[in-house]
Formats: structure tokens, C-alpha cells, sequence
């Protein structure tokens, strides 16, 4: 849609499979990018998109690369909204099953994530439900199960609001690193692994945007019959 403020260049609204709306899609947004590029609807390489939750700045790079610079991640309880006390490291959180550790991040969307030993083996379909409609995130959260395979490498599978499992998810993964990088696990450049593909993150610690880069390709066109 064309922007309604004078910094942006256009704004873009996500929807999920259910019809709900998202604040913003981090993989939406470098999608976004290649396509106006590629259709003719602005010449420029650094693009600013007006989202639901603030600005995004993107970057289209060579190749089929475009780099988007997310928010600044957000660790407090209520930017996500998430019911706690207090701002810690990790939450346990009640589910029918046992206790769960979460580690939670909005990335102007909310996000818990998990680690795991075994990603391939991880219940996201059961357990990724139960926390995305636990009544301790009134609004739901994308869950993320993450395996660290080292300081630079991790592999992630995402349940997300309103979809459920996906190919990938890029705030996600921004989420996943940078509550990592928080627990001193990670390093400040981190390759995420996921279904649909690969990811590079970069975030240099706390106060700081969250940067992602990676391929956008288009796989097929259609036409929409209201």
C-alpha cells in the first residue's frame, strides 16, 4: 500500500493462513523488497517499509540477497504481552505435560523460544501449540525450538501464531539468536538453519536493531478473483 508517512517508501500488512493480522513478517518484508524491485515500482536498493509495529529498513543486495535491519529485540514481559513478574533470562511456564524453560523476545512481534537437543524431534506441533495459546500470552506468541550446534551455527523450527509450523521465519530467528546472544550462547554472527532455508543474523548486544540477511526468489505469480 502506498505509506501514510513521509519516511517511508510504501507500507506492507501480513496476514496469516487463519486471516488473522501480523505486526510485521521479517521474511515478508525481504519479499517484499525483491518484489517491488523486480516489478518496477521503485529503482531505489534501500528501502523504507512502514509495518504495523514501526518502520523496517531494507536493503537489496547482489544477487538475490536483501538484508533487512528488524527492531531493536525487546526483552521486557510486557512487550510482548507475556504475564510475568519480573524481566529474567528464563521463565518456566505450566503446560499440561510438565514445566517448560522460555526464553522470550518481541521483535515488534512476540516470540518464546525453546532449546532444544534435537530440533528434527522437537514437538512443535503439540508443544508449539500449547505455549502459542497459553492464556500467559493474551495476544499469542510464535514459539521457536532452537538447537545450538555452536557459537555460530543453530538449527530452528518455528510454530507460529496463526499459521502453525512454517518453512522459515525470519523475526524468529532474529528472536531465537538474540535471546541466545543474551544468554551468552551465540556470537554476533550466526547462521540459522531452517526448514525453507538459511539466514544470517547480526546483532551486536543490547540497544541495537537486529540485522538478517538472505535470499528472496520468486516461485510462481497468480491472480486473485475477490
Amino acid at each position: 500500500e502506498p505509506a501514510t508517512r513521509d519516511d517511508a517508501d510504501f507500507r506492507y500488512r501480513i496476514f496469516n493462513s487463519d486471516g488473522s493480522e501480523a505486526e510485521q513478517c521479517g521474511n515478508g518484508a525481504r519479499c517484499f523488497a525483491h518484489f517491488v524491485r523486480a516489478h518496477g515500482l521503485t529503482d531505489k536498493t534501500r528501502l523504507t517499509l512502514e509495518t504495523n509495529s514501526g518502520l523496517i529498513h531494507a536493503a537489496i543486495e547482489d544477487g538475490n540477497l536483501v538484508s533487512v535491519e528488524m527492531a531493536v529485540p525487546a526483552f521486557d514481559p510486557a512487550a510482548l504481552p507475556f504475564t510475568a513478574e519480573e524481566r529474567a533470562v528464563v521463565h518456566p511456564l505450566e503446560l499440561d505435560g510438565g514445566t517448560v524453560e522460555l526464553r522470550v523476545a518481541s521483535m515488534g512481534n512476540p516470540h518464546a523460544v525453546l532449546l532444544v537437543d534435537d530440533v528434527t524431534s522437537a514437538p512443535v506441533a503439540t508443544v508449539g501449540a500449547s505455549i502459542c495459546t497459553h492464556p500467559r500470552f493474551p495476544q499469542g506468541v510464535n514459539v521457536g525450538f532452537m538447537e545450538i550446534v555452536d557459537r555460530f551455527n543453530v538449527r530452528l523450527r518455528v510454530f507460529e501464531r496463526g499459521s502453525g509450523e512454517t518453512l522459515a521465519c525470519g523475526s524468529g530467528a532474529c528472536a531465537a539468536v538474540a535471546v541466545g546472544r543474551r544468554a551468552g550462547l551465540l556470537e554476533e554472527r550466526v547462521l540459522v538453519e531452517l526448514p525453507g532455508g538459511r539466514l544470517l543474523i547480526q546483532w551486536p548486544g543490547e540497544g541495537h536493531p537486529v540485522r538478517m540477511t538472505g535470499p528472496a526468489t520468486q516461485v510462481f505469480e497468480g491472480t486473485f478473483h475477490p
